[in-house]
């Protein structure tokens, strides 16, 4: 079975549910009030497999906890992050474009900042590193992405 993007564990990933494109059932409306006949919520590929799906019960919190776990650690001492999570979302995806702009600059200098103090392999092996680390970001931003999506309201609806 091929994975579009590496899981790690997590300790915060709830048992029933896993990311790609999957239909899952969630006991709860969007709006947060209960419901007697199980939901079927859609959530595309990409959507990161620490976040419950949009309208499950603590889907916001989750989706906060990931968030913040994409963003520089001293976000976490910012109450209003924990109390807008739309907000939360914003920062996160431009901190992550940042990192990814970032990685872009690093490859393209490592060479020439670097070719005088080490071995050509090293420079191979650094923008081995440097490439693997930019895929992991794009797919972090894919998920970060969807996650605003959703906290903006949005929906997903699985195409054919």
């Amino acid at each position: 079975m091929s994975v579009a993007f590496r899981q790690y564990p997590s300790t915060r990933q709830h048992p029933d549910f896993h990311a790609g494109g999957s239909v899952r059932t969630v006991s709860a409306r969007p709006n947060g009030s209960r419901s007697t006949a199980a939901q079927q919520v859609y959530v595309p590929p990409g959507w990161p497999v620490e976040v419950m799906p949009p309208g499950a019960p603590d889907w916001e919190s989750s989706a906060i906890v990931w968030l913040l776990d994409q963003c520089p650690a001293d976000y976490r001492g910012y109450p209003v992050l924990r109390r807008h999570p739309v907000v939360l979302a914003r920062l996160a995806a431009e901190f992550t474009e940042g990192q990814i702009r970032s990685s872009q600059q690093a490859l393209a200098t490592a060479r020439p900042a670097l070719g005088d103090f080490v071995d050509g392999r090293v420079l191979d092996q650094a923008a081995d590193a440097i490439q693997s680390e930019q895929a992991r970001l794009v797919r972090v931003r894919r998920a970060v992405m969807l996650v605003e999506e959703a906290l903006r309201g949005g929906f997903f609806v699985r195409k054919l």
